[in-house]
């Protein structure tokens, strides 16, 4: 199995920063694209942005510019740094990683538990 663990959330206040971290652990041979996703109460869940294992990234239009999405595969941990933080940034965010797994060697994604990002204004 695999787990994720995400940190890093809170209650900021708006044209803050706050950095999210997601951390994978358990039966990874290897994980390749890997995301965050955002769901704001009576929203659907948004894409915010992704990165493959060859370090592509995309990013929705809304943070672009202000968030930078990274991965260090030693680690197997995701990062999300947010700067320039808007009210309308308030949301619970979710990592989305796509695991290979040892032995079976399957493909399947997992979800973060999620974390709220809470910003004032």
């Amino acid at each position: 199995q695999v787990q994720l663990l995400e940190s890093g959330g809170g209650l900021v206040q708006a044209g803050g920063s706050l950095r999210l971290s997601c951390a994978a652990s358990g039966n990874i041979w290897n994980i390749d694209s890997m995301n965050w996703v955002r769901q704001a109460p009576g929203n659907q869940r948004e894409l915010v942005a992704g990165i493959t294992s060859s370090l592509t990234t995309n990013y929705a239009e809304f943070v672009e510019g202000r968030f930078t999405i990274s991965r260090d595969d030693a680690k197997k941990t995701l990062y999300l740094q947010m700067h320039s933080l808007k009210p309308e940034d308030t949301a619970v965010y979710y990592c989305n990683l796509d695991v290979i797994s040892i032995g079976t060697m399957t493909r399947r994604k997992y979800w973060g538990q999620g974390i709220q990002v809470t910003v004032s204004s």
